[in-house]
């Protein structure tokens, strides 16, 4: 069972070289919201999400789940405490199945040692309940990932992230690469993520998306968090103005 989850990071660090990529950002995401980050490439972005999701360590700082300190020395470790990410590239295996990507690497087998074998059924049938309990327009969960349209494999990339995830789903611009009918679809499916009290995270270019779908949002400039807002008490054009630092909003 998935239990609401906040989210805290503290001052948080992490150089490559000489080059400073976060230097003290601070920020939360509070449990069954969706939670906004924006800024400018080279704003630190995508090096505090992966802090978050363990494929870079953090230099100084700190990142607390539920008030409890985490330090993830590899994305499986994060993976195994519940935190999912969706990234751009999606990372599905595109000649296996819609229920094989679900269970790739986590496959339900029986059995010991070379008289294990998998519960292929069980999984097919999870994975059908999985996404029709998220409404995800996916013809079948036997089509191959490489048949389906942009927007259903996002999809089904957010479902495995659903299914596997117990304190975050983090989403790296979740609908750059897809039209507008589509994008529709995915936010619909964002949204009922968070009904569902799941804490959701996006990196998002599109203020329009931000505006809709966030309740909280952050802005990153030069490796720092410079401004955060709940959404209702901002403006696109505000956020805007703070990304390129041609304001500072309060």
């Amino acid at each position: 069972m998935t239990t609401n989850r906040k989210i805290e990071i503290n001052d948080l660090r992490k150089s490559f070289g000489s080059v400073e990529a976060l230097r003290g950002a601070t920020l939360h995401a509070n449990a069954g919201e969706v939670t906004a980050i924006v800024g400018d490439n080279g704003a630190g972005k995508s090096t505090l999400i992966k802090c978050l999701s363990g494929y870079h360590a953090h230099d100084a700082g700190e990142i607390l789940i539920d008030g409890r300190r985490v330090h993830y020395a590899s994305p499986l470790e994060a993976r195994n405490a519940g935190v999912e990410t969706v990234y751009q590239d999606l990372a599905l295996a595109d000649q296996l199945t819609v229920w094989q990507n679900i269970f790739l690497n986590r496959e339900l087998a029986s059995g010991i040692g070379p008289f294990r074998f998998q519960r292929r059924r069980e999984m097919r049938q999870v994975a059908q309940s999985l996404v029709e309990g998220l409404a995800v327009n996916v013809p079948s969960v036997t089509k191959t990932v490489k048949r389906l349209s942009g927007g259903q494999r996002q999809a089904v990339a957010i479902a495995r992230a659903v299914k596997w995830s117990s304190s975050l789903v983090i989403m790296d611009e979740p609908t750059a690469a897809l039209g507008l009918r589509e994008s529709a679809q995915v936010e619909a499916l964002i949204k009922r993520i968070v009904d569902q009290g799941r804490t959701v995270l996006i990196i998002s270019h599109n203020f329009e998306q931000v505006m809709r779908l966030s309740q909280q949002v952050w802005v990153m400039r030069g490796g720092k968090v410079v401004s955060g807002h709940r959404t209702a008490d901002v403006t696109g054009v505000e956020l805007v103005a703070e990304v390129t630092g041609a304001s500072s909003f309060h």
